[in-house]
């Protein structure tokens, strides 16, 4: 899968499970900040993810994930 396929899939996701507007999810978002994700929406997240890419996440992975680009990166990372 390539980057645009795992933005895609994650723009996806994002748009309908979590209701977040497409218009505000560009790489420089702050998950936290800018989207609006919380802790709740990370178990979503997880689940998604896992069902999705076929991975799970690991919450220590995460520590510097703070935007929607290095969440893609992450992604990337672990399908490559």
């Amino acid at each position: 899968m390539n980057r645009t396929e795992i933005e895609e899939k994650v723009k996806g996701f994002m748009v309908d499970d979590l209701e977040i507007d497409e218009n505000e999810l560009v790489a420089d978002a702050l998950l936290k900040e800018d989207l609006g994700i919380d802790s709740l929406d990370y178990v979503d997240i997880v689940v998604i993810v896992d069902k999705t890419f076929g991975f799970k996440i690991k919450p220590e992975e995460m520590k510097g994930v703070q935007t929607l680009g290095q969440f893609c990166d992450y992604i990337e990372s672990k399908l490559n």
